[in-house]
């Protein structure tokens, strides 16, 4: 099994939602999300959960490329704009400091159009559980 494998099975709620892993390489990973009706928040535009679980799971695999169970600590996120129903949302995390404990992560959110909707940053943990039956990233 891939570590993409173990996260997209994993996470019952991102699958949810629409939630898509794109890519994990070490360091780096990639998660989408098409905004649909079922997003809206009663303003009518995307709520920000659903913003924040793209960003989580690009999170996720970001900081899993270790192949030990790693899990957020600490989170926030930052809304530029807002996204409306057909928008692609794609969160790109990039891992910005390895601690062996305590990595740190930050993720970008932005549209189709390449404009940033939010930006996420984490401190995570990294249990130093081994993910068994992982054999690749992707």
């Amino acid at each position: 099994m891939t570590l993409k494998e173990f996260i997209t099975k994993g996470d019952r709620f991102a699958a949810k939602t629409g939630v898509k892993i794109l890519s994990i390489k070490d360091g780096y990973a990639s998660s989408q999300l098409v905004v649909t009706e079922e997003h809206l928040n009663a303003g009518g535009v995307c709520q920000g959960g659903a913003i924040f679980t793209v960003a989580d799971v690009a999170l996720a695999a970001v900081s899993n490329t270790g192949l030990s169970l790693t899990l957020a600590i600490d989170s926030s996120i930052y809304y530029h704009r807002s996204a409306m129903v057909g928008d692609v949302l794609t969160a790109e995390a990039v891992t910005v400091s390895r601690h062996p404990k305590v990595p740190y992560c930050e993720v970008k959110v932005k549209n189709q159009d390449g404009i940033l909707i939010a930006s996420f940053q984490a401190t995570c943990y990294s249990k130093r559980v081994p993910i068994t039956d992982i054999d690749a990233l992707e």
